[in-house]
């Protein structure tokens, strides 16, 4: 215990593990096969980094993205640590280099693709190590019920075996139960425990904006884009992406543009504007998103709706992630469901999303329940717009009846299109008034109000 705390605070600057990540350290030091569930800015790259710190061996990490792998093996080389790197960017000499290293046994980590592990050469080069921990990050890749599913990720339980079998920890920031039956399977780690450290985040504001037409929805859009700080906005297509980004850019918004089909080069230059704060505005497909660490992003709007419930909350809570107040704000059109049912390969999970944005109760509620989370308050979060707007109400509606209930025989009133009266009884649910014109009436009490005193 006192060793992990020095190690923590000697290689990475920090006095103390955030919630959550000390179970999964544990779980890892005691040799246990490991699920990690742990929201987007909860620290999952600590819950490797600092056990391998601990260990004789090697940890193998395995990434989808090339510049993910080169990000944190930049950070680890910057603290002292030794990192290598074998993906399909390195060159001739690089890739000589990498290996020479591993070889040699210089690396505590090594970061590799899921493509690079389906080649037997580069899998055989790696059993000259000794792996004592091997790191399956963004592990809901390994599953069709997932969002992002990728072929590769299913040859990883093979490489597992053909290296020895080292404690596996998987890595994702959202699971239901058929994804972590799935991945568990996949990887040939049926017993494998699984922590959840929870996907609430009281620091994300959820919402919901309902428009009409195309108008409507990009003046939403502009009025969260400038409400201030760093944003995402996600559409469905690379063609809204287009439209979007143009627009956003006649409006005099500071904003890049990212999706698939551009090149390699143009997506890492995009992608280090935004990330390096040079760009303050990202509009993309969701080519963009995984690996984002950018800690200052203070909203993300989909644009459109996303694929599914998993999807659209994986991508939001890439907002906030230092902790600070963000907003996560999706914005419906009912005609934006066909573009969905166009590409889904399972209709339900769009119609849920669609229900989630019709529906008026906690919002959190709706995402929890989804993620089969407990979720302790019926209502009342406070980090969504139907809980904010019916808190409102019942505000409004309290301080009425507190105004209705100190009305009582005598007092003067007014009546909207009634003018001036005289209350001449309170009951509960009404207030029988004699009108100044003449004659009594009854009227509901919200409408009675009290007349302002003349001094």
């Amino acid at each position: 215990m006192k060793g992990l705390k020095n190690l923590l605070r000697r290689r990475f600057g920090l006095r103390g593990l955030r919630p959550g990540q000390r179970e999964v350290i544990d779980s890892v030091l005691a040799g246990r096969d490991t699920l990690a569930i742990m929201p987007s800015g909860a620290g999952k790259s600590l819950c490797y980094q600092l056990p391998t710190l601990q260990m004789r061996g090697t940890t193998i990490v395995v990434s989808p993205l090339i510049a993910l792998m080169k990000d944190q093996s930049d950070k680890l080389e910057e603290r002292g640590v030794d990192a290598a790197a074998v993906n399909s960017a390195l060159s001739g000499r690089e890739r000589r280099e990498a290996m020479r290293r591993i070889r040699g046994r210089r690396a505590d980590f090594i970061f590799t693709t899921p493509e690079q592990l389906a080649n037997p050469a580069v899998v055989e080069e790696l059993k000259g190590s000794r792996i004592d921990l091997f790191v399956v990050d963004e592990a809901h890749c390994i599953t069709q019920w997932g969002h992002d599913f990728r072929p590769a990720y299913l040859g990883l339980g093979a490489a597992l075996r053909a290296l020895g079998n080292p404690t596996l920890l998987a890595l994702t920031a959202t699971a239901t139960p058929d994804v972590i039956e799935d991945i568990a399977r996949q990887l040939g780690r049926p017993r494998m425990r699984v922590l959840n450290a929870g996907v609430y985040r009281p620091n994300l504001y959820f919402e919901v904006l309902q428009t009409t037409n195309a108008a409507e929805k990009r003046q939403a859009l502009l009025e969260v884009a400038r409400s201030g700080g760093a944003g995402i906005v996600y559409c469905a297509t690379v063609r809204m992406a287009k439209e979007v980004h143009a627009w956003l850019a006649a409006q005099g918004e500071d904003a890049q543009l990212y999706h698939g089909r551009l090149g390699g080069r143009e997506r890492a230059e995009r992608q280090d504007a935004f990330m390096s704060g040079a760009a303050r505005t990202m509009v993309a497909t969701n080519a963009f998103g995984m690996g984002i660490d950018r800690q200052d992003i203070r909203y993300v709007v989909h644009y459109q709706l996303p694929g599914s419930l998993e999807a659209y909350y994986q991508e939001a809570g890439r907002a906030g992630r230092d902790g600070e107040e963000a907003r996560c704000t999706l914005l419906y059109d009912h005609a934006d469901r066909r573009v969905q049912l166009y590409f889904a390969r399972k209709r339900s999970k769009v119609e849920l999303l669609a229900a989630y944005a019709r529906n008026t109760q906690c919002r959190w509620k709706m995402i929890l329940e989804y993620f089969d989370e407990e979720v302790e308050e019926a209502d009342g979060c406070g980090h969504c717009d139907n809980c904010v707007q019916r808190k409102a109400d019942v505000d409004a509606s309290t301080l009425k009846m507190k105004a209705h209930a100190a009305l009582k025989k005598g007092d003067a009133v007014r009546v909207p299109k009634h003018g001036a009266g005289t209350v001449a009884e309170v009951h509960d649910d009404r207030i029988v008034v004699a009108l100044a014109r003449g004659g009594t009436r009854e009227f509901e009490p919200r409408f009675v109000v009290r007349a302002a005193s003349r001094k």
